[in-house]
């Protein structure tokens, strides 16, 4: 299959791209990566009339510190990145951790944080993991009846961007320019695990998790979020709270896997049936928080 005819914009700058998608006379797509766009062009899932490139706008490949000590990355900061980098390994491990599992070297090294997220597959890895690390993401469009060049940005919870499957916030004359997170606390563990068919293919299941201990070894704070668990990348708010105020002891550990598992809405398909993913997220729950607490205590 070959993608449909559409215009083509090489945007060199934020403002040149909001331009473009401010002109909703047409139906018009930023192109990042374009690891998930170019296939649904192909197969005509797509069919904008016209691309806005994002390739050659460097304001969108930075990886900053934000005011209060957190991160903040690009919307063009590419899956690679993510896994080298040794800023990142140090100051939010699970995105180094968890980023492997993505796709297959080749994917990784164009496909972008910003296009993953926009995208909104409840099968993918890094929107799961950002929804755990407590993300928020920024938006901008052009201001109407503004000065040229000038913008309105928002700013929204990763929890609020996701509506359904591959369906988010995001309006049409908008976009998505960064993903912020809070800086971690201390006493905080991360992990991520999975299970796939083949190493590359998309997850059965995964669950990442985020726990916060105090000097009594006491959970302060839980993040749970899973990979194929739902329609939308989901967090496990009701079982994250199993552990807050509890020693994670196997008992508690294995309580809120329980948990996790019985309040995910898997759907079944060819690879999977419903109870073999529930099975899973609670095995896989009960493994990334056993490993998660161990990395505050180590």
């Amino acid at each position: 299959m070959k993608p449909p005819p559409f215009d083509y914009v090489a945007a060199a700058t934020v403002d040149e791209a909001l331009e473009a998608l401010a002109d909703t006379s047409v139906e018009t797509r930023p192109l990042a990566g374009g690891q998930s766009l170019v296939p649904m062009l192909n197969f005509r899932l797509a069919v904008p009339e016209r691309l806005v490139d994002l390739n050659g706008i460097d304001e969108l490949s930075r990886i900053e510190e934000t005011e209060d000590g957190g991160l903040r990355l690009g919307a063009m900061v590419r899956h690679r990145q993510l896994e080298h980098d040794p800023f990142i390994a140090r100051r939010m491990p699970l995105l180094s951790e968890a980023t492997p599992f993505i796709a297959h070297p080749q994917i990784r090294s164009r496909g972008t944080v910003g296009g993953s997220v926009a995208h909104a597959d409840p099968a993918a890895e890094l929107p799961a993991v950002l929804l755990t690390l407590g993300a928020r993401v920024r938006i901008a469009r052009r201001s109407l009846g503004g000065e040229p060049g000038s913008r309105v940005e928002r700013t929204v919870g990763l929890g609020e961007f996701f509506l359904g499957p591959f369906f988010s916030a995001l309006e049409p004359d908008e976009l998505l320019t960064a993903i912020e997170m809070p800086p971690s606390a201390p006493g905080e563990g991360t992990a991520f695990d999975e299970v796939a068919r083949r190493r590359g293919d998309y997850a059965l299941a995964g669950v990442a998790a985020r726990v916060r201990l105090n000097s009594g070894g006491v959970c302060d704070e839980a993040a749970i979020s899973l990979v194929n668990g739902g329609a939308t990348p989901c967090l496990m708010r009701e079982a994250a709270r199993t552990l807050v105020g509890q020693e994670p002891t196997p008992e508690v550990i294995e309580a809120t896997a329980a948990a996790c598992a019985a309040t995910s809405e898997p759907a079944a398909d060819m690879h999977a049936s419903e109870a073999y993913r529930r099975h899973l997220i609670q095995v896989l729950t009960r493994r990334v928080v056993s490993r998660a607490a161990d990395r505050v205590l180590t």
